[in-house]
């Protein structure tokens, strides 16, 4: 099979033998994955990333010495099933799966070698018992959009969202899409969306933002403080704890050095922080401004099972309106390319590899 492989920082399209599905595994073509903002990260700061992971749990992600094929927001088309298998699904069904394979050695799809591709490859191996099954309404396209949704109903479930609270989403690439998405769904609002990007801007709006600023010309955070006085529970917004104003959440999605103290400085007194950024560097804060406004500092990363489940059956019962977020497909062959474009420019947002193109 073709599938693109990183190694030493560089992505190359190479061919690969099959992989082989094992106990209680499906082999599938893979119809469509996502190019995720992580799958960047490792491409330009593999190291810093394994290292990372190392000392938070105490296992590498991967191996940066071999290969990896990357590619984590997959669909699959199921076309053969492994020994000790229920064969539950007729073959020739597309499915969604968490990226992981059900071993005694828990692997994570996307941050292995060739032997366990992720979705940047014509074929992949998963495990049966965690497939899910994509109903013939819902398009290829959207469910491909599951993992990337299930990771911003996380970062949403983590801020302990209120009736009233009013939501800050700094930063609309597509997690912070995505959050907007969720945050919409669950009927929060008004949402205020900030982004340079005229494009993302238009995509905020598309997906549920009621109020989207361009931080060049004007702060988001007096936004914010504007729409938390509108409303039955409106007031001026409060300086010191125990103002009158709706309760405030915000979402760091960019991942960039710096913007998590920006948001502190623009937050109101007890808002809540929920960093779904992915910073690769060093970064620091003005503790003290955090704690005389009793801020909340909290981060998010991926999703429960059931979690990835919950999010699937809300995208497929029509609950979110994530067509928007698919700016682009590329075949295989276009994804180096589009590797050096995406950490360049910000003109898309999702884009999804069709290795049958």
């Amino acid at each position: 099979m073709r599938a693109v492989v990183m190694q030493d920082r560089r992505l190359r399209v190479a061919e690969l033998p099959d992989p082989v599905p094992g106990e209680g595994e499906v082999l599938v073509d893979v119809l469509a994955c996502g190019i995720c903002g992580s799958d960047l990260h490792c491409a330009q700061h593999g190291a810093e990333f394994n290292e990372a992971v190392k000392t938070a749990h105490g296992v590498g992600m991967f191996d940066l010495k071999r290969p990896i094929v990357l590619g984590h927001e997959f669909v699959g088309r199921v076309v053969a099933y492994g020994p000790r298998t229920t064969g539950r699904l007729p073959l020739g069904s597309r499915v969604v799966s968490v990226p992981a394979l059900a071993r005694p050695a828990r692997t994570f799809l996307g941050f292995t070698g060739p032997e366990t591709p992720g979705g940047y490859a014509e074929r992949m191996v998963l495990s049966e018992t965690l497939l899910l099954e994509v109903p013939d309404h819902l398009p290829t396209e959207q469910a491909a959009l599951t993992e990337p949704l299930a990771v911003a109903h996380h970062a949403v479930a983590r801020a302990g969202l209120g009736a009233d609270d009013v939501p800050l989403v700094v930063g609309c690439g597509p997690i912070g899409l995505a959050v907007i998405a969720v945050l919409r769904m669950r009927g929060a609002g008004p949402i205020v969306a900030a982004d340079f990007s005229a494009e993302r801007r238009r995509l905020a709006e598309a997906l549920g933002a009621d109020v989207v600023v361009d931080p060049a010309q004007e702060s988001p955070y007096r936004s914010w403080a504007q729409a938390t006085a509108a409303g039955p529970h409106g007031a001026a917004p409060g300086v010191l704890p125990g103002g009158k104003s709706r309760p405030t959440v915000a979402f760091e999605c960019v991942g960039v050095p710096g913007v998590v103290q920006q948001i502190i400085t623009g937050s109101p007194a007890r808002t809540r922080i929920v960093v779904a950024g992915l910073c690769m560097t060093s970064d620091s804060f003005e503790p003290a401004q955090a704690l005389l406004k009793e801020l909340e500092l909290r981060f998010a990363m991926m999703y429960s099972p059931k979690e990835f489940a919950r999010t699937f059956a809300h995208l497929a019962g029509g609950d979110f309106d994530v067509a928007p977020l698919v700016t682009r497909t590329v075949g295989l062959d276009e994804v180096p390319e589009v590797f050096a474009s995406l950490s360049a420019t910000p003109e898309d947002a999702k884009v999804l590899i069709v290795p049958a193109r």
